[in-house]
């Protein structure tokens, strides 16, 4: 008759915190192959988002690559990962940071309806980031959102003290009328 040492049957202590401490007899290699199994399968039904970054490499980036950059950002944004842009400085550029404060401008308002800013254009270094994750307000599982409350015409074009405008959430300072000091 083989004994357990022979056979490759350990003694595992597979619950240290209970009272009394629990323990088989056991393969221990097989053990830690089913555990490992257990935790990537764990792994890999999380869904949780990602962060996802797009370098834009200069500021003088066209409009058309721009463009491209936020479809990107809006597909990314939509399967629930967050997005972070790397906007890199090169040279004389760093004299003209509101020029990447701009880029990042036009990003924030193109992606509205889908994100809202995490941590919104911060310089570090030569490197300015937003990052930018889902918003998940906007899709509801239930079928189409309502639809929203027509407008109401503003007189003389200033609009009542308290109105939200569009935007504001992320940062973006709403147009203000002529004559009116911010």
């Amino acid at each position: 008759m083989r004994t357990a040492r022979e056979a490759g049957l350990d003694l595992v202590e597979v619950a240290p915190t209970a009272r009394p401490p629990v323990c088989r007899i056991m393969d221990y290699g097989k053990y830690l192959y089913q555990q490992q199994k257990k935790q990537d399968k764990s792994r890999s039904h999380s869904k949780a988002g990602q962060l996802k970054e797009l370098k834009i490499k200069t500021v003088r980036i066209g409009d058309h690559d721009l463009e491209i950059k936020i479809n990107h950002a809006k597909a990314f944004l939509e399967e629930g990962n967050k997005v972070q842009f790397t906007l890199q400085f090169k040279g004389r550029e760093m004299a003209h940071q509101e020029l990447g404060r701009v880029i990042f401008t036009k990003i924030k308002k193109s992606l509205i309806e889908v994100c809202k800013v995490e941590r919104d254009a911060k310089m570090e270094g030569r490197r300015m980031t937003l990052v930018l994750q889902p918003d998940h307000k906007g899709s509801s599982a239930g079928g189409s959102a309502p639809a929203a409350a027509p407008a109401k015409p503003v007189l003389g074009g200033l609009r009542p003290p308290g109105a939200l405008i569009a935007g504001t959430s992320l940062g973006i300072k709403p147009p203000q009328p002529a004559g009116v000091a911010s």
